[in-house]
């Protein structure tokens, strides 16, 4: 399979798992999980046919990890914009976490903080050339450090996602650096 396929399925699988099941006729438990036949199926049938090799090959090439398999299931790691619960458990985040933006975020970041947008949570990354990476696919990338310890002991409720994800409802404005912890 080329690049460009790849891309074009993961994006295909992204759509349908994290944000639009519906338009192809899927309904996924209530953690996300879809069995990977009717996705298939479903994915024939609306013009986008696939095949399980191709879906595997995908899910193992993705360098973000953003689909888990479960025996014949599938789900989107994270990032969903419909009502899933994960299952993750709380977790106590690292000192500092880091969240990859653009310039022109910025003004609303200082009055709002980091907000989930369209998905349930905010993202954060381990790491400053995570989030740089993140960053850089709306434009030249912004990093800013967030206060993941003080936010925690604040009471703020993290969890981790299989792939590294970190995810926090909100982040509010008080908690962010506009560079690392010095």
């Amino acid at each position: 399979m080329d690049d460009r396929r790849v891309v074009k399925v993961s994006k295909y699988l992204s759509r349908h798992l994290r944000h639009r099941p519906d338009r192809i006729g899927l309904t996924p438990d209530a953690a996300g999980w879809v069995e990977i036949d009717v996705l298939l199926a479903a994915a024939a049938a609306h013009g986008f046919p696939l095949t399980r090799e191709e879906l595997d090959l995908v899910v193992a090439l993705n360098d973000k990890q953003r689909f888990a398999v479960e025996g014949d299931r599938i789900r989107a790691s994270q990032g969903h914009s419909i009502d899933v619960d994960l299952g993750l458990p709380p977790a106590t985040p690292p000192p500092y976490l880091y969240h990859g933006t653009v310039a022109r975020n910025l003004d609303a970041i200082r009055a709002e903080g980091l907000r989930p947008m369209g998905r349930h949570d905010v993202h954060l990354s381990a790491d400053r050339e995570t989030a740089a990476r993140v960053g850089a696919r709306r434009g030249r990338p912004v990093v800013l450090a967030v206060d993941a310890g003080a936010l925690h002991r604040d009471g703020h409720v993290f969890h981790v996602s299989a792939n590294g994800v970190w995810l926090t409802r909100a982040v509010p404005a008080r908690y962010l650096r506009p560079t690392g912890p010095h």
